[in-house]
């Protein structure tokens, strides 16, 4: 597949394990990197800002919890703040306090979904290490939309019941272990060829 530089937006979801997850992720993406990154990481309701502290000190790239109708900026990190899911509209973030899905809210499902209808083909999507199937869902619905899907081995993460369910709902999904997922994102995001 040849990537492009169109993507106009990337998701991640994770949990169980996450933290680690994405912090080797986001560590090694470039300082210049094009789109905006959503992410969507399980935590209790009563969780501080201490999950944005740890994972900007792993970045390249700023991190804040998204406030409704925050902007979507490239190169910034956009985390679904605690007991809010995390939706995408054009160019900007949105907050919901509906139910939570599959027992967590935020919920992988819910952005993956909202950002699939919001950019179609223009989105790509990581989904990680993680104890449930959050996030499944919103895979399938990406690769209906034409969206790029990458999932981490499952073979490689601390968790892998996530993964596995991703890769039962997502068709043409790369499969990366976890050390490969920057190189990959750094390059397709920028249009560079992908095997």
């Amino acid at each position: 597949m040849k990537g492009t530089s169109n993507f106009a937006l990337l998701v991640f979801g994770a949990s169980l394990g996450g933290i680690k997850a994405l912090g080797a992720v986001l560590g090694n993406l470039t300082p210049d990197f094009p789109v905006p990154v959503a992410v969507v990481l399980h935590r209790g309701e009563e969780s501080d800002d201490a999950l944005c502290t740890i994972l900007e000190r792993h970045s390249t790239l700023p991190v804040s919890d998204a406030e409704d109708k925050t902007p979507l900026n490239p190169g910034r990190v956009y985390l679904a703040p605690p007991g809010y899911h995390l939706l995408v509209e054009p160019g900007q973030t949105a907050l919901s306090i509906d139910e939570p899905v599959l027992k967590s809210r935020p919920s992988i499902d819910v952005l993956f979904e909202s950002a699939a209808e919001a950019y179609k083909e223009k989105l790509a999507a990581v989904l990680m290490t993680g104890n449930n199937e959050d996030g499944a869902r919103g895979l399938r619905r990406i690769g209906e939309c034409g969206g790029l899907i990458v999932v981490q081995d499952p073979a490689n993460a601390e968790a892998r019941i996530m993964p596995d369910a991703g890769l039962k709902k997502a068709q043409g999904a790369y499969v990366l272990p976890l050390e490969e997922i920057a190189d990959f994102l750094n390059r397709i995001c920028k249009g560079k060829n992908v095997e």
